[in-house]
């Protein structure tokens, strides 16, 4: 393809090719909205293509030495410290999805400790022995692999959210077929070739990417093939209902992590700067883009006043554009006109704006702060995915829990308070996967191999549910071993 701009091609079987019918789409920067990439659009064949080059990798890749699995992880490790790797993901991340320099540190981290510590996961594939309830027998229980693992990873965070959706099933023994967001291909398609650098043999990660408008029939077609074992999805509720439903036609489970609307609890004798810049961070980094961004800010009235003013002060010296500011724009214009709908609606039903202007240019919008948002408001109830926050004060800490749960089952969540026991008995009534004492909401533990990048987890509602670790990506096989013995038989003796 005659194009100043790189093309990413569909991997399958280990090798990088284009659509059978060789059509594409192009990628553009969220920011100045210019062609940045051409990304090959799969079509029916290639999807099945990939589907059956993963089903014939596994029949060897799951009786793989564990040491194997574990040694390719390691390697992709460190090859992606290497100046080669760096300057290729930087690229593909500061194109695709206009990453500040922030944003592509937090992807290299988040993808060199996932890649490290789920390598670590092959400790978790043991099983159990114990006497049968028949004298003289033998029960075994082992864990295996599922067979082929269909994924879904968005562009937000790509290399690290990629790797999440694979690396773990991966080491389990199963074989993937991934479909990119239609963003940013170039960016996710690095890890099967990170990968396959390190060792991992062809066909065990297929990679795919599809026009938006084909995203759906793909999806269903490869959800249907025999060899389709479990879905794992990580994005938009929207969508994880639709491949919910064509996932239940064939009885097939799916693990999602979706949408947070993550609270903040500012108790009275919280640290007031602390807390602000702890706020501040994770409304704002990405430019409120990720999963586990700030949402809700629930505070006590008495110190109220002095939140909001610190919250105002850190929030007006960051600044949302191109190339240079902390923030980014946002993901497409669709995206920022939709979170001015989300103010318009608020405001017109009574929020006040304490910082912003309600105003964007192209994808790009300020920080913003509303109080005296209810319940019934959009903004409460809808994840933004753009950088503001909601501030709401209540007098009592049960009112702070009630409005904390007021809202969909969220990814995480945080409170504030000097005394340890009101933190944990407050942090134990809030419903969240996860809740950080005294620090921010986009925080995740990274020492706990078998949950995927770190160990963040859905929890009902629009956070999704299972989570990406071992037990969801394993069967527990049971062999049981009858006595040497002969036995009696029903019916016959």
């Amino acid at each position: 393809m005659a194009s100043s701009v790189p093309f990413t091609g569909l991997f399958i079987n280990g090798q990088q090719r284009p659509a059978s019918d060789n059509g594409s789409y192009e990628v553009r920067n969220p920011y100045t909205r210019e062609v940045v990439g051409h990304a090959a659009a799969a079509t029916q064949k290639d999807c099945r293509d990939a589907v059956e080059a993963a089903a014939t990798a596994f029949k060897t890749w799951e009786n793989s030495p564990l040491h194997l699995r574990r040694d390719i992880f390691l390697k992709a490790s460190d090859l992606l410290a290497t100046d080669k790797w760096k300057k290729r993901a930087t690229e593909a991340l500061q194109e695709e999805v206009a990453a500040t320099d922030f944003m592509v540190i937090f992807n290299f981290v988040l993808s060199n400790n996932g890649l490290r510590v789920d390598a670590g996961a092959i400790d978790q594939l043991k099983g159990e022995t114990f006497p049968s309830i028949v004298p003289g027998g033998q029960v075994t229980t082992v864990r295996r692999a599922m067979g082929v693992i269909y994924a879904i990873s968005p562009w937000n965070v790509p290399l690290a959210l990629t790797i999440r959706a694979c690396a773990v099933p991966i080491v389990c023994g199963n074989t993937v077929v991934l479909k990119t967001s239609e963003s940013s291909p170039r960016s996710q398609t690095l890890v099967a070739e990170l990968l396959h650098e390190a060792g991992l043999p062809s066909g065990v990660l297929n990679i795919i990417s599809t026009r938006r408008v084909d995203s759906p029939p793909r999806s269903a077609e490869i959800i249907a093939h025999p060899a389709v074992r479990k879905i794992n999805f990580t994005g938009s509720s929207v969508v994880a209902k639709s491949l919910a439903t064509e996932a239940a036609k064939w009885l097939k489970p799916c693990v999602f992590e979706l949408g947070g609307k993550a609270p903040v609890v500012v108790l009275e004798d919280a640290d007031i700067d602390r807390a602000a810049r702890a706020i501040t961070s994770s409304a704002l980094m990405n430019s409120g883009q990720i999963c586990m961004s700030t949402e809700r800010v629930i505070v006590m009235r008495k110190v109220a006043p002095a939140l909001i003013q610190a919250l105002k002060t850190h929030f007006q010296k960051l600044k949302a554009g191109g190339p240079g500011l902390p923030l980014s724009a946002l993901f497409t214009e669709a995206s920022a006109q939709r979170f001015m709908g989300l103010l318009d609606d608020a405001v017109a039903k009574g929020a006040k704006l304490l910082l912003g202007d309600k105003a964007r240019e192209g994808s790009v919008v300020q920080p913003h702060i509303l109080t005296d948002v209810t319940s019934d408001m959009r903004i409460w109830n809808e994840e933004s995915f753009a950088p503001n926050i909601i501030v709401h004060s209540v007098d009592t800490i049960d009112e702070a829990v009630e409005y904390a749960n007021k809202s969909d089952y969220s990814l995480m969540a945080a409170v504030w308070t000097k005394d340890v026991y009101s933190a944990y008995e407050t942090a134990g009534r809030i419903h969240s996967g996860t809740v950080n004492i005294n620090g921010p909401t986009v925080h995740t533990e990274m020492g706990t191999a078998g949950n995927g990048v770190g160990s963040l987890r859905g929890l009902g509602g629009d956070s999704g549910y299972g989570h990406f670790g071992v037990e969801d990506f394993t069967y527990i096989r049971v062999l049981s071993l009858h006595p040497k013995d002969d036995t009696q038989y029903p019916l016959v003796g």
